[in-house]
């Protein structure tokens, strides 16, 4: 399990990234989820260990990660939201190379676990090729593969699936089901559908701090009957309805809104969803400041 305790961070030219931050989190896919500069990437650094936190306690099945860093990198795989590769080396080479370095020395059973990674993120087929050639979702995947090396209990995920086609996403998710059965895997995104389609549970995160926590459907519920949408632009909104967003749908404007009662005769109810909740959670964080 993990557990962060008021966590705050503050970088030397004043920005402050975490602010008192709390979060548990335990085994399964465990959703992150804020705009770009909320806090998510010095969140997941700070957990990797790859800077430390000015105040707070950080906790990983009972280690200390402050104070032991060493012993939560043996426990560790991180994927940062952009890695660069050696250029020349193949798949499988590049996999060989980090394995030693994760301290897999035993070449018989370092093998066996890289030809499990291979097939486990569908990349056996293109092993000899130079993952610099890769495209978007084969080097993501490659990305999954060298940070299960060592069989690591946290895994770490920075915006995995930016950039990706939607094929692409869909052999990702494919593989982040598999591979959260037995270990904590933390999704750090600012696409609300694959939070929602993935985690069970899940974190908002605004300005360096959690406003939201807990499972996915026990936060959407409570929207249930407060949702409306209604074509059109030129629509008046009484008080009491939060304009969540404005899209289009073939073509033809869409307003969605909270609102308790039906906020006007255009207006038709709608299932509620996550971006509903991370949407009114951004409108009140806006309307505070």
């Amino acid at each position: 399990m993990l557990q962060i305790q008021q966590l705050s961070k503050t970088y030397a030219d004043g920005t402050q990234a975490l602010r008192q931050l709390t979060l548990t989190a335990d085994r399964g896919l465990f959703g992150l989820l804020g705009p770009n500069g909320a806090g998510k990437s010095s969140l997941l650094r700070t957990i990797a260990t790859l800077q430390s936190a000015d105040s707070g306690t950080l906790l990983f099945d009972g280690i200390d990660v402050q104070q032991e860093p060493e012993r939560l990198r043996r426990q560790l795989g991180y994927l940062p939201q952009e890695f660069g590769v050696y250029p020349h080396l193949s798949c499988q080479a590049l996999l060989e190379h980090i394995a030693v370095l994760k301290g897999l020395h035993q070449p018989t059973a370092r093998r066996e676990q890289i030809a499990q990674l291979l097939a486990l993120t569908n990349l056996s087929a293109v092993a000899g090729k130079t993952v610099a050639l890769f495209s978007g979702g084969m080097r993501q995947r490659f990305g999954i593969a060298q940070a299960l090396l060592g069989d690591p209990k946290l895994l770490i995920l920075d915006e995995p699936s930016a950039g990706l086609d939607p094929q692409e996403r869909a052999q990702l998710h494919n593989v982040l089901c598999e591979i959260s059965r037995d270990r904590l895997v933390l999704l750090s995104s600012h696409i609300v559908d694959d939070i929602e389609q993935l985690c069970p549970q899940v974190a908002i995160l605004l300005q360096g701090q959690i406003v939201l926590q807990g499972d996915t459907q026990d936060l959407i519920s409570p929207l249930n009957g407060q949702i409306w949408q209604a074509f059109g632009s030129d629509i008046d909104l009484p008080p009491q309805a939060q304009l969540l967003q404005r899209s289009y749908q073939r073509g033809i404007p869409l307003q969605r809104v909270f609102a308790p009662q039906c906020p006007g005769p255009d207006f038709s109810p709608v299932a509620a969803t996550l971006q509903d909740r991370y949407f009114l959670a951004l409108a009140k964080q806006e309307a505070t400041q």
